[in-house]
């Protein structure tokens, strides 16, 4: 599923995010004490000559902020491509691999510079005299190098499941909002009011119709009370299903327009269990409708863009106190926020008011 994060990846400790000053202060003060106290414990008679000490703290400093930074865009960029959640395997060997390396370049080339200055041959650099000059920070520098990045491991998974439970939380409420709206007085009062007239008008094909449509539309609110996501084929069935029962109820008062893909474009799309539903009924719920001046409803499909649009005539009415709790698009809003970075587009357009669904891919 296609569900991109609008957040900053987390940096497992190593880089700070660069708009925030206090937080580049703040490595900048931990690698400045670092490199003080790496200079005296790997060069304590330094500390009788205030240049010599100078010159060794300021090669520790280049040092260390070179394998800081190294490992830090190394981490940063896995982030972005390959999560800890995801593929942990491969997140695991792409780490050491990449930062072995990495690391590996910066060692060689401070201690080649530190040839340069002592004025020694830089192929030194190869011979087996510079061998634990160039395994020892490696070892050191490998071992801080894995505490980070199960550090950045540790919080993504917790990330992950303080995520995975707020959308199981917010998802429960929406389908517990959503079969309460279906099982509304309201809305069985209108559907038994509708139905009663077929009887009375002697039409018992429409009335069976009327009867299966009725029944698919709570046959499919309880098969999806489980589901996280729902085929739109399938959202678009029960849609037409809900619209009957709402065309039959009002008539030429309901002026529904749908444009959509043949179904084979549909199947590669999904969206949240109930979502367009709820948009179709606060189209009805919120807006009057007249035979001479129908209430008019479009829901359009943009494939290439991935957006699923409901519009309709912008002709508010007063609500009985109850009829409406006023969180639908809320919770619709806040699910789709954990599923995906593109937002629930809600508006009015002239005369019209339109909410865009964003679709999902798995």
């Amino acid at each position: 599923m296609a569900a991109p994060e609008s957040r900053a990846p987390f940096t497992g400790g190593y880089l700070p995010i660069t708009s925030s000053w206090p937080s580049v202060w703040k490595a900048l003060r931990v690698l400045l004490l670092l490199s003080l106290v790496i200079s005296a414990l790997v060069n304590p008679g330094a500390l009788r000559s205030g240049s010599e000490f100078a010159i060794t703290y300021a090669y520790t400093l280049m040092y260390s902020t070179g394998l800081w930074l190294t490992n830090g865009f190394v981490v940063e960029w896995l982030n972005r491509r390959y999560a800890w959640t995801v593929q942990p395997g491969r997140r695991l060997l792409l780490t050491l691999s990449v930062s072995l390396g990495g690391s590996l370049l910066v060692i060689l080339l401070m201690n080649a510079v530190l040839l340069v200055m002592q004025g020694k041959p830089v192929a030194r650099l190869f011979t087996a005299a510079m061998y634990w000059q160039v395994l020892l920070p490696l070892i050191i520098t490998v071992i801080i190098s894995l505490f980070n990045h199960s550090r950045a491991f540790f919080f993504q998974w917790r990330d992950a499941a303080v995520r995975a439970e707020r959308l199981e939380k917010e998802t429960a409420v929406a389908r517990l909002d959503s079969l309460r709206r279906q099982v509304d007085p309201h809305f069985l009062f209108n559907s038994l009011n509708a139905l009663t007239s077929l009887v009375e008008e002697n039409d018992p094909v429409r009335a069976v119709r009327f009867i299966r449509q009725l029944s698919q539309v709570y046959r499919y609110v309880l098969d999806s009370e489980s589901q996280e996501l729902v085929p739109l084929a399938d959202e678009i069935r029960f849609a037409e299903s809900y619209l009957f029962l709402q065309k039959t109820r009002l008539g030429e008062a309901l002026a529904v327009e749908m444009t959509l893909p043949p179904p084979a474009e549909l199947a590669a799309f999904f969206v949240p269990p109930l979502a367009l539903q709820l948009l179709l009924e606060n189209v009805v719920k919120h807006n009057t409708a007249f035979q001479a001046d129908p209430l008019r409803l479009r829901v359009t499909l943009d494939a290439a863009a991935r957006i699923l649009t409901v519009r309709n005539t912008l002709r508010p009415r007063r609500l009985a106190p109850g009829e409406s709790s006023g969180l639908g698009l809320k919770n619709l809003a806040a699910r789709y926020a954990f599923l995906t970075s593109k937002p629930l587009v809600i508006g009015k357009d002239g005369a019209e008011f339109v909410v865009s669904l964003p679709l999902l891919t798995l």
